[in-house]
């Protein structure tokens, strides 16, 4: 990243500035609620397996509607699905606020709700995970995702003490309150927001057909795949800690609620410093040894956790862990979204918000339910220790292919789309006839085994490649659309790299003109 572009630079533009405040206050609810939850949850019962499931059932509906909003959020205007995602949260608030005033919430009913609210968030993550980059110039991209950490740690720092504050003054009834209000608040912020948004001209996509594509280009994204796996296997260990944490708060010496804050803000504080030093880090290192670097700290943190006596041991080991957590997220988010073109990014950030939660969400009941059979030490020690070996398999077995890829959108008249009518909504079957010179039908066959993975991640059902066996340097390329529509499509998917890559198998074409291209519609 060049120098010259520090870590607070992208708050110099005014509608960054503004949805990124919107931003903060939306994770400062999020973290007054987790925090109240959590806390009441200790009142409800004592039992280490039912206050993890606490963080389960905050981060279980990422994982399973993470997909369905991801891709509601590539068809639908943005800024109305944000607004809408921030009412929904306010309302479950309300609901929290009834409950708790009227003496009827019990352990089954908070985690319904806390459920509830996280569905709340799995419709807003992805959204916003898109939002980012068409604010912010690419150069500018791992500052802003650098920023959105500050807002997630400030919010670390800020929920807590501001829901500490109020259960130990006036009851967890008034955190839900301020929670409601605060979301209406942040949903009113984004209505400002004056975003053109641009209909496809092939219409809307299916929803379902929507997130076929989805799966599809992050099963063919060599980066994708490896960044999924990276981020889930830091986050399935780190999340014993901050799914144990109320407990170990409690069994820190004169350790209640406000250690239980205290904890979290050190952790947050932790995290903000790191995010100023990010732009040095990222020159000095690369993004594996960023990763790598950041999960032995974290196992580091979480070890001394498990053996701290006291606060004074605890808040430095939680200040790295902070550190440790923002440097392993932020170096993965970065290379997730520089692989992902604007037309699947909200797709793909949904996928990678779940693999996040996914594993988050089992790792607390793992995790709980070791220390429910063990002990609290043993469970953190375990995650510490497996937390840094996976990875390190990871980052050697796991390869992610070490060059970013240019996903703008292809330069307008690349090609010709096919004028030919619809003709309904059969199959399509697309055959490309190339001649080559079999001397170099081994560099043809790279080429094209790359031209599948591009195919099937611009949305085609099926691909393959056929040789003439009577004329050795006759292949055809066979190519299957669902649909004349979904044909259309992706013209407009194709990015400057396809059109590299486009440049690179046309160069060994021997026949004069272009290849023939010939389709074909699937009769019933």
């Amino acid at each position: 990243m060049p120098a010259r572009i520090g870590a607070l630079t992208p708050l110099k533009l005014p509608v960054f500035r503004m949805l990124w405040s919107t931003w903060l206050i939306a994770n400062i609810c999020m973290w007054m609620n987790d925090v109240a939850a959590a806390w009441m949850m200790t009142s409800l019962t004592t039992s280490p397996i039912w206050v993890a499931l606490v963080q389960t059932a905050s981060t279980l509906p990422v994982f399973l509607l993470g997909l369905p909003s991801g891709a509601l959020a590539d068809i639908l205007d943005r800024r109305r699905w944000l607004v809408a995602t921030q009412f929904w949260l306010a309302g479950v608030a309300i609901v929290l606020c009834v409950a708790v005033a009227l003496g009827m919430m019990t352990a089954p009913l908070l985690l319904a709700l806390t459920f509830f609210n996280g569905i709340g968030l799995a419709m807003r993550w992805p959204v916003f995970s898109a939002i980012v980059p068409e604010l912010v110039p690419r150069a500018q991209l791992p500052a802003a995702l650098g920023l959105n950490g500050i807002a997630m740690n400030a919010s670390r720092i800020i929920g807590p003490l501001v829901a500490g504050m109020l259960i130990a003054s006036a009851g967890s009834l008034w955190v839900f309150v301020l929670n409601a209000v605060l979301s209406v608040a942040s949903g009113f912020i984004v209505l400002r927001w004056r975003r053109t948004h641009a209909p496809n001209p092939l219409g809307r996509e299916r929803l379902v057909s929507a997130m076929r594509v989805g799966m599809q280009f992050v099963r063919q994204s060599q980066r994708m795949r490896a960044v999924l796996a990276r981020v889930s296997l830091a986050f399935l260990h780190s999340t014993a800690l901050l799914a144990l944490l109320p407990l170990l708060a409690r069994g820190l010496d004169g350790g209640d609620a406000g250690t239980f804050t205290l904890l979290l803000a050190a952790m947050g504080a932790g995290a903000i410093v790191a995010v100023l030093f990010l732009p040095r880090l990222r020159q000095r290192y690369e993004r594996d040894q960023l990763v790598l670097r950041g999960t032995l700290l974290q196992s580091l943190s979480t070890a001394v956790m498990a053996v701290a006596p006291n606060v004074w041991v605890a808040v430095p080991a939680m200040c790295l862990a902070g550190a440790a957590w923002i440097t392993v997220a932020n170096s993965l988010a970065v290379s997730a979204q520089l692989a992902l073109p604007d037309w699947v990014r909200a797709r793909g950030m949904s996928m990678y918000q779940m693999a996040i939660m996914g594993a988050s969400a089992f790792g607390a009941a793992l995790w709980g339910q070791i220390a429910t059979v063990g002990t609290l030490q043993l469970s953190l020690l375990l995650a510490a220790a497996s937390g840094a070996i996976t990875m390190l398999l990871a980052l050697r077995l796991v390869v992610d292919g070490g060059i970013d890829d240019d996903v703008s959108p292809a330069k307008p008249g690349w090609a010709d789309a096919p004028a030919h009518p619809a003709p309904g909504e059969g199959r399509l079957v697309i055959t490309v006839e190339y001649l080559i010179d079999p001397a170099r039908a081994a560099a043809f066959h790279v080429v094209m085994q790359q031209t599948r993975r591009s195919r099937l991640s611009e949305g085609a059902i099926g691909w393959e490649l056929l040789h003439d066996i009577a004329e050795p340097g006759r292949y055809v390329e066979q190519i299957v659309d669902e649909s004349w529509t979904g044909h259309l499509r992706r013209f407009h998917r194709a990015t400057a790299a396809d059109l590299a890559l486009r440049e690179r198998r046309l160069a060994f074409h021997l026949g004069e003109g272009a290849p023939r291209v010939t389709r074909y519609v699937v009769q019933r």
